[in-house]
Protein backbone atom coordinates (compact mmCIF):
# COMPACT_ATOMS: atom_id res chain seq x y z
CA UNK A 1 0.00 0.00 0.00
CA UNK A 2 1.14 3.32 -0.57
CA UNK A 3 1.31 6.50 1.08
CA UNK A 4 -1.01 7.92 -1.46
CA UNK A 5 -3.50 4.94 -1.16
CA UNK A 6 -2.97 5.06 2.56
CA UNK A 7 -4.09 8.64 2.78
CA UNK A 8 -7.26 8.17 1.09
CA UNK A 9 -8.25 5.15 3.02
CA UNK A 10 -7.60 7.11 6.49
CA UNK A 11 -9.40 9.84 4.67
CA UNK A 12 -12.75 7.90 3.57
CA UNK A 13 -12.63 5.96 6.78
CA UNK A 14 -12.86 9.30 8.88
CA UNK A 15 -15.15 10.58 6.74
CA UNK A 16 -16.99 7.67 7.28
CA UNK A 17 -16.85 7.65 10.58
CA UNK A 18 -18.33 11.19 10.41
CA UNK A 19 -21.02 10.34 8.48
CA UNK A 20 -22.11 7.02 10.15
CA UNK A 21 -22.24 9.09 12.87
CA UNK A 22 -24.25 12.03 11.66
CA UNK A 23 -26.55 9.72 10.74
CA UNK A 24 -27.11 7.68 14.28
CA UNK A 25 -27.89 11.06 15.40
CA UNK A 26 -30.75 11.51 12.88
CA UNK A 27 -32.23 8.43 13.44
CA UNK A 28 -32.27 8.66 17.06
CA UNK A 29 -33.71 12.12 16.94
CA UNK A 30 -36.37 11.19 14.36
CA UNK A 31 -36.94 7.57 16.58
CA UNK A 32 -37.71 9.95 19.38
CA UNK A 33 -40.21 12.18 17.94
CA UNK A 34 -41.80 9.08 16.26
CA UNK A 35 -42.61 7.98 19.32
CA UNK A 36 -43.86 10.69 20.29
CA UNK A 37 -46.75 10.44 17.70
CA UNK A 38 -47.24 7.51 18.35
CA UNK A 39 -47.91 7.71 21.81
CA UNK A 40 -50.51 10.46 20.65
CA UNK A 41 -51.84 8.38 17.87
CA UNK A 42 -52.17 5.14 20.21
CA UNK A 43 -54.35 7.31 23.03
CA UNK A 44 -56.92 8.81 20.13
CA UNK A 45 -56.80 4.81 18.82
CA UNK A 46 -58.13 3.89 22.61
CA UNK A 47 -60.36 6.85 22.46
CA UNK A 48 -62.30 6.12 19.20
CA UNK A 49 -62.33 2.42 20.80
CA UNK A 50 -64.22 3.40 23.47
CA UNK A 51 -66.73 5.41 21.21
CA UNK A 52 -66.95 2.07 19.04
CA UNK A 53 -67.56 0.12 22.07
CA UNK A 54 -70.12 2.80 23.57
CA UNK A 55 -71.83 2.86 20.84
CA UNK A 56 -72.17 -0.77 19.96
CA UNK A 57 -70.92 0.12 16.48
CA UNK A 58 -67.83 -1.00 14.10
CA UNK A 59 -66.96 2.37 13.08
CA UNK A 60 -68.21 6.10 11.86
CA UNK A 61 -67.81 8.47 9.52
CA UNK A 62 -66.83 12.48 10.45
CA UNK A 63 -66.43 15.54 7.84
CA UNK A 64 -62.73 14.59 8.45
CA UNK A 65 -62.63 11.11 7.17
CA UNK A 66 -63.78 7.71 8.75
CA UNK A 67 -62.77 4.66 11.34
CA UNK A 68 -63.35 1.42 11.53
CA UNK A 69 -62.89 -1.14 14.12
CA UNK A 70 -60.99 -4.63 13.21
CA UNK A 71 -60.04 -7.29 15.07
CA UNK A 72 -56.16 -7.93 13.74
CA UNK A 73 -55.36 -11.31 15.26
CA UNK A 74 -51.54 -12.74 15.46
CA UNK A 75 -50.37 -16.47 15.55
CA UNK A 76 -46.97 -17.73 17.80
CA UNK A 77 -46.00 -20.46 19.38
CA UNK A 78 -43.51 -20.89 22.71
CA UNK A 79 -42.96 -24.71 21.56
CA UNK A 80 -41.00 -25.45 17.74
CA UNK A 81 -40.94 -29.20 18.63
CA UNK A 82 -44.66 -29.28 18.81
CA UNK A 83 -45.22 -26.81 16.01
CA UNK A 84 -43.48 -28.87 13.32
CA UNK A 85 -44.67 -32.32 14.46
CA UNK A 86 -48.10 -30.45 14.05
CA UNK A 87 -47.08 -29.11 10.70
CA UNK A 88 -45.71 -32.97 10.05
CA UNK A 89 -48.67 -34.52 11.04
CA UNK A 90 -51.11 -32.81 9.22
CA UNK A 91 -49.44 -32.06 6.06
CA UNK A 92 -49.28 -28.41 6.79
CA UNK A 93 -46.22 -26.36 5.46
CA UNK A 94 -48.17 -23.74 4.46
CA UNK A 95 -48.62 -22.65 7.79
CA UNK A 96 -44.90 -21.22 7.60
CA UNK A 97 -43.78 -17.73 6.14
CA UNK A 98 -41.91 -18.50 2.95
CA UNK A 99 -38.37 -17.57 2.93
CA UNK A 100 -35.27 -19.29 3.84
CA UNK A 101 -33.53 -19.20 7.29
CA UNK A 102 -30.09 -17.70 6.16
CA UNK A 103 -27.88 -18.71 8.96
CA UNK A 104 -29.09 -22.31 8.76
CA UNK A 105 -29.16 -22.96 4.82
CA UNK A 106 -25.89 -21.54 4.71
CA UNK A 107 -24.70 -23.79 7.90
CA UNK A 108 -26.79 -26.57 5.46
CA UNK A 109 -24.71 -26.08 2.43
CA UNK A 110 -21.19 -26.01 4.18
CA UNK A 111 -21.59 -29.46 5.39
CA UNK A 112 -23.22 -30.92 2.48
CA UNK A 113 -21.12 -29.39 -0.44
CA UNK A 114 -22.53 -31.43 -2.66
CA UNK A 115 -26.61 -30.44 -2.17
CA UNK A 116 -28.53 -27.13 -3.70
CA UNK A 117 -32.12 -27.21 -3.29
CA UNK A 118 -33.91 -26.84 -6.75
CA UNK A 119 -35.35 -23.54 -7.07
CA UNK A 120 -32.35 -21.77 -4.38
CA UNK A 121 -30.85 -18.38 -5.24
CA UNK A 122 -27.79 -17.19 -4.02
CA UNK A 123 -26.90 -13.96 -3.91
CA UNK A 124 -22.97 -12.86 -2.52
CA UNK A 125 -21.44 -9.77 -2.67
CA UNK A 126 -18.35 -8.30 -1.01
CA UNK A 127 -18.98 -5.67 1.96
CA UNK A 128 -16.80 -3.40 3.79
CA UNK A 129 -16.89 -2.82 7.82
CA UNK A 130 -15.69 0.29 9.10
CA UNK A 131 -14.80 0.52 12.71
CA UNK A 132 -13.50 3.42 14.82
CA UNK A 133 -9.95 3.03 15.63
CA UNK A 134 -9.38 2.37 19.63
CA UNK A 135 -7.55 5.13 21.49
Amino acid sequence: MTDETKYDADKLVRVYIKMRDAKTAMVAEHEARLAGLETQMDAIEAELLTICKTTGQDGGKTAHGSFTRTVKTRYWTSDWSAMHAFIRAHDAVDLLERRVAQTNMKQFLQDNPGLMPEGLNVDAKYSVTVRRATK
